[in-house]
């Protein structure tokens, strides 16, 4: 991934900075079908070939979603997960749960799972997502990713400079 890349060559500081993508996504998600119904089946063929191809040229895993989920549980997660030792597993681990295996993780039993998964404290992660404890942290990054004029994911902002999407 470039931002590992970037690590490994430079002296950066990553900081993630959550943003509310489709944010009205109801728990269950939403099928790509209602999601795209406008778009003509080869449209969204075409952008799943275009996506894979990035990722692939990425070093990325990238499969079919029939879904869209909504991610707002799972930002509170990762916003704790931040703050714990081998935390920053956690955003590989639900990049592969969403993109790759399809994973609804806007659930909590299913993040659970993925921080039991990269070494996580279990009882903490559940006790962090049902009293929702990171919920103003996740807030103050949605107001911040607002006013600095974020309107899609993922956004890389250096020096003043702000790229939007998966660019060359």
């Amino acid at each position: 991934m470039r931002i590992e890349k970037l690590k490994q060559n430079y002296e950066v500081v990553v900081n993630l900075v959550h943003f509310p993508l489709h944010s009205e996504t109801p728990a269950e998600g939403v099928s790509l079908d209602v999601l795209f119904a406008g778009s003509k089946a080869e449209e969204r063929a075409a952008r799943q070939v275009r996506m894979k191809g990035l990722m692939d040229a990425e070093g990325l895993p990238y499969g079919e979603r029939s879904h869209t989920y909504n991610s707002r549980l799972a930002q509170e997660l990762g916003k704790w997960a931040d703050t714990q030792e081998g935390g920053a597993a956690l955003h590989d681990a639900l990049y592969k749960a969403y993109f790759v295996d399809g994973k609804n993780i806007g659930e909590l039993e299913t993040l659970v799972g993925l921080a039991e998964s990269v070494g996580l404290p279990v009882d903490e992660a559940r006790k962090v997502l049902v009293e929702r404890s990171f919920r103003e942290a996740v807030d103050e990054d949605w107001s911040s990713s607002r006013k600095a004029g974020v309107t899609g994911v993922p956004t890389f902002s250096a020096g003043g400079y702000a790229v939007v999407g998966a660019q060359p």
